[in-house]
């Protein structure tokens, strides 16, 4: 605005130089026409100056606004740039942290699996330390084994599980059902302490096998899950 008024302010100084100097030429004649026409030419030169300062400035200012631009824009591709690095150092890191956490979690799984396949090696070497043949039916036996393998199979146990139920009972009374320890008190076919404790399946646990054996499978079965896992403890303690 200053410099529209400063270039207004000398049009207007020349406008009026100008009209001064017609009207003293229209009073004073003619003698004073190459005098008027030197007043006339200075103003012109006076203006023209004015404007060219005036153009001047205005090219000088544009060129410094230009300057204060392109910085401007220099400094923000700095910004953008710097932003874009730290974007990709940031995705970078989450990437390395992500494919860590993952790592550690496929090791935190297979050390899981590991450790669960050694203890289910681990129960399945103290439920079944019976690697001998397996029986393919009951008919391999007779008497007692033979009512205590029916039996077994009854209460829903595999026939795999016999050889150790026979150990078991053949070390603790030879299947008799009339054996007594006399140091103890145990008695029958699972050597029940006291047997009296058979009575609970019947009152004929003094003379019947099958009461003894319904009897020495549900103590198994309370204790140890199956007959292997009281072979195991038996062969581990000397007792079960």
């Amino acid at each position: 605005m200053s410099r529209l008024w400063s270039r207004f302010g000398a049009r207007t100084a020349a406008v009026a130089l100008l009209s001064v100097g017609v009207a003293g030429g229209f009073y004073l004649g003619e003698d004073r026409e190459v005098q008027q026409q030197g007043l006339t030419e200075q103003v012109g030169f006076q203006v023209d100056r004015t404007e060219y300062a005036y153009q001047h400035g205005r090219q000088a200012e544009h060129r410094v606004d230009l300057a204060k631009q392109r910085a401007a824009e220099y400094q923000a591709r700095l910004r953008a740039t710097a932003a874009a690095k730290e974007a990709a150092e940031r995705a970078r890191e989450a990437e390395v942290a992500a494919a860590s956490r993952k790592k550690d979690r496929e090791e935190a799984a297979a050390a899981e699996a590991k450790k669960k396949a050694e203890e289910a090696a681990a129960k399945a070497a103290e439920t079944k330390p019976y690697d001998g043949p397996i029986p393919a039916s009951c008919n391999e036996y007779s008497g007692n084994r033979a009512v205590g393998c029916a039996l077994m199979l009854s209460d829903g146990f595999g026939i795999d599980q016999f050889p150790c139920l026979d150990k078991l009972w053949t070390k603790e009374s030879g299947w008799n059902h009339k054996a007594y320890n006399s140091s103890s008190g145990a008695y029958g076919i699972p050597q029940a302490l006291p047997g009296s404790k058979m009575g609970s399946v019947a009152d004929d646990w003094k003379t019947n096998p099958a009461t003894q054996i319904k009897w020495g499978l549900g103590y198994i079965e309370g204790r140890y899950d199956n007959p292997c896992g009281a072979w195991s403890h038996s062969q581990n303690n000397g007792w079960y």
